[in-house]
């Protein structure tokens, strides 16, 4: 790997880890999404080993599904060899996705007319593997459907009935039994998952805070996060674990409640982030040193209606883990703010008065969480940093890092403030401790056969979790 196919991944991997086709602050929905097909096809045409390899790094679920049919497309170009890595990585990324998002995947594939052998034999495999047909039968029935026809495959027992012949007999299967009766019987709704009762509740005009109330037990634990809000207008009380969500999702949770209610339930939603941190943090908890934190809580910060305070939850959630990774810990937010709980996104964005504040603190390492956007003065962060990397750590004592939520769709990359400092694109807070040692092979210190041996260890690694 030479040092342009290095800069060309490093490249192709933050924008997989960042974007999602879907409206940025900076930019429409369709250059991003012209931006990122352009990139995956540049990268499979000129280096299809790494880009399948891709698939055992951080990178989004989007990202992820995207790389999956653009190889299964290009099967006809692969090796014998290729064919059979791309594979087992393929199989292994599909055990770790939401089955929803394979479900569309297999739709794109049939759309797009994709449905040589191998296609086939990974959509029947990994059917076969689904812990209840069942379940998914009744949830994505349209999407198991299309899955089975478009690999001809016969389901067995009561499925291929319950799935293509459209009869209401009784069934032996108790899940599909209990759909059938959903039909005339407001009982069974209750025994559904949740998604698929809410119709039926609809039919049957059930009383929005009944139903919540009965169908509790049937909800995940993300459903239940998002009818919280719903359910207190409806007078229903939908019971919420927040201590035992992902970081980087309560913290857009956190975000979404009005700034009142942040206050009145300052003890609960705190508690809830400090213990997702403490998890995130794990072994690595403490043995930062000394940290300080940019934190970009600028205008831009809201992201956009798809993507709603999606960089400004990247930046709370970072803030949380960051305090359990450090020992002495300073969080510096843009708008200057001391109260994390209660940010949101406001003004402009002067990375660089930030920064120099941060330096002052003699931090071991330091982290700048923004989307790179400098603009009070414009420039500023680049030359501070610029200037203290040249003459003041030019052995490059500390560790300093730009985490960068948001794709450049110009760029084809994540913003970055300058060279002086590494950039590398974050999705979720919990990465973050990957990502900063990622971010030594965007610094030029390392060679490019130390970022093929990272690759060929995250593949090893990633196939024997399978």
């Amino acid at each position: 790997m030479d040092a342009i196919t290095a800069d060309d991944m490093l490249m192709f991997i933050n924008a997989a880890t960042t974007s999602t086709a879907q409206r940025e602050f900076h930019g429409g929905a369709e250059e991003q999404r012209l931006s990122l097909d352009f990139l995956h096809d540049y990268v499979i045409g000129n280096y299809r080993d790494l880009y399948a390899a891709a698939l055992a790094l951080d990178i989004n679920d989007h990202n992820a599904a995207l790389m999956v049919r653009k190889l299964l497309e290009t099967t006809g170009d692969a090796t014998d060899d290729q064919r059979r890595v791309e594979g087992a990585l393929i199989a292994r990324r599909l055990r770790v996705m939401p089955p929803q998002r394979v479900y569309d995947l297999f739709r794109a594939l049939r759309r797009a007319r994709v449905n040589n052998r191998r296609t086939r034999a990974i959509i029947r495999e990994w059917v076969a593997a689904r812990p209840d047909p069942a379940f998914d039968a009744v949830k994505y029935r349209t999407g198991l459907k299309r899955a089975l026809r478009h690999a001809h495959v016969a389901p067995d027992g009561e499925l291929g009935p319950f799935l293509f012949t459209g009869d209401h007999r009784r069934y032996d299967t108790p899940l599909l039994e209990s759909w059938r009766r959903a039909h005339y019987e407001q009982a069974s709704v209750y025994e559904l998952p949740y998604t698929v009762a809410e119709g039926f509740a609809a039919k049957h005009r059930i009383d929005r805070a009944t139903f919540l109330r009965r169908i509790e037990p049937r909800m995940t634990r993300l459903e239940r996060l998002r009818v919280q809000q719903s359910a207190r207008r409806d007078r229903a009380d939908v019971a919420v674990d927040l201590g035992s969500m992902p970081l980087t999702r309560l913290a857009s949770y956190v975000l979404s409640l009005p700034v009142p209610e942040r206050v009145d339930r300052r003890g609960e939603l705190t508690g809830a982030l400090r213990a997702a941190a403490v998890r995130s943090a794990g072994r690595v908890a403490g043995e930062w040193g000394r940290v300080a934190a940019v934190l970009d809580d600028s205008f831009s910060a809201f992201g956009s209606a798809q993507k709603r305070r999606r960089p400004l939850a990247v930046a709370l959630a970072c803030h949380h883990l960051l305090a359990e990774l450090a020992t002495e810990y300073v969080p510096l937010w843009t708008s200057g703010r001391a109260d994390a709980l209660l940010t949101y996104p406001y003004g402009m964005t002067p990375l660089g008065d930030r920064v120099l504040d941060a330096l002052e603190h003699a931090p071991d390492r330091l982290l700048i969480v923004s989307d790179g956007w400098d603009n009070a003065p414009y420039g500023l962060a680049s030359e501070v940093l610029r200037v203290w990397r040249a003459r003041l750590d030019p052995d490059r004592r500390v560790v300093a890092v730009h985490l960068n939520p948001v794709y450049d769709a110009v760029d084809f990359d994540v913003r970055r403030l300058t060279p002086a400092v590494p950039t590398v694109g974050v999705r979720d807070a919990e990465d973050v401790p990957a990502l900063v040692e990622f971010a030594r092979f965007t610094e030029g210190r390392t060679g490019s056969a130390d970022l093929r041996a990272h690759f060929d260890d995250r593949v090893a690694r990633f196939l024997e979790e399978g």
